[in-house]
């Protein structure tokens, strides 16, 4: 076993607005040491050599970081970022090298590489789906798994190690690109530096080149020691501008003799451009164009503010507190001639003043004392101070009691889902579009955990606003503050940047509703017109008196000229066009119809992968060496968190749990855990325990109040896989102990899927495995339904013949919410003159009660949660929980469904050769307990989860030999049955273990309630009609 020592690199690089990507590879070698832990306590030697700026000797740990560089570009605002770290194993055995950088949210990954023994290895963004089927690939052939994962507020984190063999070196590289945002009247670049060692050669630089000159350019190191600030070299030369920050050895100690660096805190550059009252800058590269406007000496334009406070019962406490903190500090800070009005709700609303009115002294003051009196409680109710909101601005415009030229907004601020009078959140957001009516803004604040933000995001777009997070935390008033500084001071209206129609083509947004003090408009777009000479733009606005029309005509030849031997990167204003146009379609895409996102998509798609940008609908896929073979890596761009938190799986950067000896996935410890990983459902025994897999996630997100409480990596046990009271020693070697209460299998990480399968109950002695009779109701193969009459004393059997594509309602209860539907599938071609063999394909599984859908192909099963969404591959071993309600796949084998603990269902995965020229890969669904359902359930299943009494008699030869028929009569039918052998594929999917069953034909007619086609629903997951009787 080979020796591993870890060691981490960690850059952030956090910008205006920022988030977090992990890129993680699972690790083989069990002796892990914690990267938390010191980094001195790792093997050392000393250096004879001194360095020439430290005079003491350098103890050098064993894996060293000998160079690390951050190079930074930033021409029109457009940074192209390239992080380079070097290190070196100087011990005598491999050891594992980790390289793991923060960057900005709105940043997108554009390369990354690791070259190892003069080899690179180059990252390749592919189409998230074809990524997808690769990383399912490396994870069920046991390789690296890829995790996707927040780290803080603004940040995304990405993360990737790498052997190395003593005595080499490894370089990692990675570039990512973002558009920097004026806030507040500055563009920000925060460097998070903390490489936990010193390194020999560390150095930040950064080069801006702004064609409209640089009005200023700030540093602020903070880092423990003062001195290190001195050392920060900056430089200002009209349009250029420049800042390096090399530290010595000496510098970086924290004492005189110590090992540990003191870089560790945020390395902040701020700068802003020269402004004037123009149409703005205009810079032009290889026929594509960026225009930057945002005029200065303006006056500002009178705002109508109407804030929506929730004060409901889950704002108590200090977030309550936060909140009227800020909204005292906003009152204070309004004009005189803005005017404003205060809503707060629970599950009713109250009105101060029940109008608007001017912020005058004593009307602010008037204004406080309320605010000073808001207390939380009740319920939250979402819809109907939003309409008071828009009423109370219609009233006030219709009689004239706002400046015509002014700016009318609504602030909602809430920490919960509406969960009382109108809570369909699709329902408010219709109502709250309809009232508003494209005249107002609406912007969101979300506060806190367990806001479901998507929401909150769709209502702000869909009405000219934006929706922001607000963090619990000691800042929040801060925050708070912070997000109306930002539309405090409005300074024009109805902006639109007009460029010549014929000439110009892919042009971004170029209409605003409206432009803020601080703030920048950026419009791109393409010259398509070659024979143009010059490019006439003009800006339409209205401003606080007047309408204000600003004019710039920039002669192409001359400015493409000036810019290319000026910029400091390649083809910017095309990359920089094509990063602002994905970010406005992705905006797009969250308020589009389903035809209208489907064209977005795809042309989302189309750009991310020209540009090679990780997007959220790209990844970046990476093949790193291992020892004797190759491990690929999947780098997603998350999506936003629903509630904030972290996807699951959770992850502690500084403490990561491993299972070691395999590439199993360690999740956090629950309540009925084992030691080795396995756990159990409450009530349930856990029998079965397995270890490896992982999950991919298009958009998972844990719901509000832990709701989904956990993924591990093991098997639901169900009540089906008891083994009755035996022992068989001759099993030993596959199976370590069997007992009358637990079977424990051997590791699967390296079993091919084929030979992976429960135990045949044929095998073991004593047991009475397929009885003729016996309390189960199923439907698999072609398709064939089992169930038992006569209290379980006898078995009967039906088929259906469907067409492909046909979907079957199995079970419908109208009580719990529960539905299941099949989608019937056809063979591969129809041979002439036979009949078409149809198979379930693909089930439908909802729990409306839970606002629960899961979707089981023979490909992967989609797990629905709201608007989450998580898609579980075939190709691990893996689990849910959540409240009444669970399922676990075995690997390739089946998936069981929990209700209640006490519902359980199970589908079984049948796989066929790949290249079969008929056969599919088809699926099929088993009753194991459905006492939890009620006495209102139906289906081609669920009817008979009640009592059936069924008389047969007259039994005689049949038509076949071998076969004999009977008469049964049932359900007030007299029916011709014929004896034979179905199969149940629960514990051997290949074979199957027969049933004896009698036969009902013609598609169960006078057995099921009805005909075949009172069964059919048109979706996936839509329930039974009412049956006619």
């Amino acid at each position: 076993m080979k020796t591993m020592l870890t060691y981490f690199l960690l850059i952030s690089i956090p910008a205006i607005i920022s988030s977090d990507i992990i890129i993680e590879a699972d690790r083989q070698q069990s002796d892990y040491v914690n990267p938390g832990s010191s980094i001195s306590k790792l093997s050392q030697r000393t250096v004879k050599k001194r360095s020439p700026t430290d005079p003491r000797p350098t103890p050098l740990r064993e894996l060293e970081i000998y160079s690390m560089k951050i190079d930074s570009k930033v021409t029109s605002r457009f940074a192209h970022n390239v992080i380079n770290s070097r290190m070196v194993n100087r011990a005598n055995a491999s050891q594992e090298a980790f390289f793991e950088i923060e960057l900005p949210k709105t940043a997108f990954i554009t390369n990354f590489s690791m070259t190892l023994d003069g080899v690179t290895y180059v990252g390749a963004v592919k189409e998230k789906e074809a990524a997808q089927k690769q990383y399912q690939q490396a994870v069920s052939m046991g390789q690296t798994a890829g995790i996707v994962q927040r780290s803080g507020r603004k940040m995304e984190k990405f993360d990737v190690s790498v052997n190395i063999a003593p005595t080499k070196k490894v370089t990692f590289e990675l570039t990512y690109e973002e558009l920097l945002k004026r806030h507040l009247g500055k563009y920000e670049m925060s460097i998070r530096v903390n490489p936990k060692q010193l390194v020999n050669h560390f150095q930040i630089d950064v080069h801006i080149f702004e064609q409209q000159g640089i009005s200023f350019l700030d540093v602020d190191a903070k880092f423990p020691k003062d001195q290190l600030a001195s050392i920060v070299r900056k430089s200002l030369n009209g349009t250029k501008g420049h800042v390096s920050f090399k530290p010595s050895l000496r510098l970086q100690r924290k004492c005189r003799d110590c090992l540990e660096t003191v870089l560790d805190g945020e390395f902040n550059i701020y700068y802003d451009v020269h402004r004037d009252l123009s149409a703005g800058s205009i810079q032009i590269v290889n026929g594509y164009f960026v225009h930057h406007f945002a005029p200065a000496n303006l006056t500002k334009i009178p705002k109508n503010v109407i804030f929506v406070i929730d004060h409901s019962g889950s704002m108590s406490g200090t977030k309550m507190r936060q909140t009227n903190e800020a909204l005292l500090k906003i009152l204070d800070d309004m004009d005189e001639k803005d005017h404003f009005a205060i809503i707060i709700f629970d599950d009713a609303h109250e009105t101060w003043r029940n109008s608007l009115f001017q912020a005058s002294r004593k009307n602010v003051d008037d204004a406080k004392t309320f605010v000073r009196t808001i207390m939380s409680s009740g319920a939250t109710n979402i819809n109907s101070p939003m309409l008071k909101a828009v009423e109370l601005l219609n009233k006030a415009h219709q009689e004239k009691k706002l400046p015509e030229r002014s700016v009318s907004m609504i602030i909602l601020l809430t920490d919960g889902d509406p969960n009382t009078g109108v809570s369909n959140p699709n329902k408010i957001q219709k109502n709250v579009k309809k009232a508003v009516n494209g005249r107002y803004n609406v912007y969101t604040l979300g506060f806190g955990f367990d806001v479901k933000f998507s929401f909150l995001e769709k209502l702000a777009l869909e009405n000219n606003g934006l929706a922001r997070r607000i963090y619990e935390d000691s800042d929040a008033s801060l925050q708070l503050q912070g997000f109306y500084d930002e539309v405090a001071n409005p300074l024009l209206l109805d902006i639109e940047l007009q460029y010549p129609e014929i000439a110009i083509s892919d042009l971004t947004q170029a209409r605003f509703r409206q432009y803020y003090d601080g703030s920048e408009i950026v419009v791109a777009g393409r010259i398509i017109d070659n024979t143009l000479e010059s490019l006439a733009t003009e800006v339409v606005a209205q401003a606080a008196n007047e309408t204000l029309t600003l004019k710039v005509d920039v002669n192409i030849a001359e400015v493409e000229n000036v810019t290319q031997q000026q910029y400091i990167f390649g083809d910017f204003t095309e990359r920089l066009w094509a990063y602002l146009t994905i970010q406005q379609l992705l905006d797009q895409r969250i308020t589009a119809d389903e035809i209208k996102a489907k064209r977005l998509t795809d042309r989302i798609l189309e750009l991310s992968l020209k540009y090679s940008f990780v997007t959220p609908l790209t990844s970046m896929v990476v093949t790193k060496p291992n020892d004797a073979k190759n491990e690929t890596l999947v780098a997603d761009k998350p999506s936003e968190n629903e509630n904030g938190r972290e996807p699951f799986p959770m992850r502690n950067n500084r403490q990561r749990k491993r299972l070691h000896s395999h590439h199993g996935v360690s999740m956090s410890s629950h309540p009925g855990s084992h030691g080795h990983h396995g756990f159990q459902v409450a009530g349930q025994p856990g029998l079965f325990s397995f270890r490896g897999g992982s999950v991919s996630r298009q958009r998972a997100r844990p719901r509000n109040k832990g709701i989904l409480h956990s993924v591990r990596t093991t098997l639901v046990q169900t009540k089906a896989f008891l083994v009755k009271e035996a022992t068989y020693d001759s099993l030993a070697d596959d199976y370590d102990d069997m007992a009358a209460t637990q079977i424990s299998l051997p590791d699967y990480h390296d079993i091919p899927a084929t030979q992976i399968r429960l135990p045949d109950y044929h095998d073991i002695p004593g047991s009475d495995l397929m009885p003729d009779s016996y309390d189960l109701t199923l439907v698999d193969s072609d398709p064939h339904f089992i169930t038992s009459v006569n209290s379980h004393k006898d078995t009967v059997c039906f088929n259906i013949d469907g067409k492909p594509g046909l979907i079957l309602n199995l079970i419908t209860d109208p009580f719990t919410g529960f539905v299941v539907n099949g989608q019937l599938i056809g063979e591969k071609k129809v041979e002439k003159n036979k009949k078409i063999n149809t198979y379930f394909g693909k089930f439908g599984i909802v729990n409306s009660n839970m606002d629960v859908k899961v979707e089981v192909s023979t490909d992967a099963t989609t797990m629905s949660h709201g608007e989450d969404k998580t898609v579980f591959p075939w190709s691990v071993t893996t689990s849910v929980t959540m409240e009444s309600f669970s399922f676990s796949i075995v690997k390739e084998t089946n998936l069981t469904l929990v209700m209640g603990g006490e519902a359980i269902f199970v589908i079984v995965l049948h796989r066929v050769w790949k290249y079969h020229p008929l056969h599919r890969d088809f699926l099929g669904f088993y009753t194991l307990d459905s006492h939890r359902l009620s006495n209102m359930t139906h289906g081609l299943i669920g009817q008979f989860y009640h009592e059936l009494n069924a008389d047969i008699s007259n039994i005689r030869p049949g038509l076949d030999e071998g076969k004999p028929d009977a008469t049964m009569v049932v359900k007030g039918h007299t029916l011709r049955v014929t004896r034979g052998y179905q199969k149940d594929y629960r514990f051997d999917p290949i074979r199957g273990n027969n049933i004896s069953c009698w036969f009902v034909h013609n598609n169960g007619e006078g057995f099921i309630d009805g005909t075949l086609t009172d069964y059919t629903v048109p979706s996936l997951f839509a329930p039974l009609r009412p049956i006619p009787k």
